[in-house]
């Protein structure tokens, strides 16, 4: 029992250092005279093994913009920047998961309308919803159908809750990610993350807590991989990282 227990408790220390590891190397920012919105870029770095990440944040007041689910449900399906030029949105990320047939996996509304109904499976254990017109980050448990739902996307897994990096997330696959945010008092965030698998993506967000003004309360992992997609438009060109496959859904922010 006593070697059971040194062993829990070195595993615990280990998982400690390994949040504590990464930090913050550079930070960027880029804002836009619209609405306020902010392209945060950082660079973070594992110091115990010489690691690093790329994070790419649009992070925006929800009193001075909102988000809105653009669901592409047949062909022609195009790439997220052509979509933000015709939408004339201001930032986005790819949304949630769909099958080979481009049927979405999980709860998707969008402009009130339901498109998929939730889906009960562990991976999918959150909501990003957007009802009586505040922007929702809340686990599948929590989220009410009663609400005025406008906009709802379910992804998952949870990356960070109450500030704190979820415990036993899978940490043996890299891949491209994107994320959503919420933090306090009124701050949400889209995000993009280089190659880096789903533990180390919560660490690092757990670790970017309090950089700046950016307090990350709970966080949602969205489809990742060759779906993962970022876009911004600045006061100049638009930044963009494309995806590398064609996706059913986007989640974007627009002005209020």
């Amino acid at each position: 029992m006593r070697k059971l227990s040194a062993v829990l408790l070195a595993i615990v220390a280990s998982a400690s250092i390994t949040q504590a590891d990464w930090q913050i190397v550079s930070a960027k920012s880029e804002p836009s005279s619209v609405a306020e919105i902010e392209h945060r870029h950082l660079t973070m770095q594992n110091e115990a093994n010489g690691e690093s990440a790329t994070l790419h944040l649009a992070i925006f007041d929800p009193g001075k913009a909102t988000l809105r689910i653009i669901d592409q449900p047949a062909e022609p399906r195009v790439d997220l920047a052509q979509v933000m030029q015709k939408e004339k949105c201001l930032a986005a990320v790819n949304g949630g998961y769909f099958d080979p047939k481009y049927e979405p996996v999980g709860l998707l509304v969008s402009e009130g309308r339901v498109i998929a109904p939730s889906r009960k499976a562990r991976l999918l254990s959150g909501i990003l919803s957007v009802a009586n017109g505040k922007v929702r980050l809340q686990r599948v448990a929590e989220f009410s159908r009663k609400s005025r739902t406008t906009e709802a996307v379910q992804a998952g897994p949870l990356l960070i809750d109450h500030t704190r990096a979820v415990t036993g997330l899978d940490d043996s696959r890299s891949a491209r990610r994107t994320f959503v945010a919420v933090g306090a008092p009124n701050q949400v965030a889209l995000g993009f993350c280089s190659q880096v698998s789903l533990a180390q993506l919560a660490a690092i967000l757990a670790s970017a807590y309090g950089a700046g003004d950016l307090k990350i309360q709970r966080a949602l992992n969205l489809d990742g991989g060759s779906s993962s997609a970022f876009w911004f438009r600045g006061d100049g060109e638009p930044f963009s990282i494309s995806e590398q496959k064609t996706v059913r859904d986007f989640v974007a922010i627009v002005a209020k």
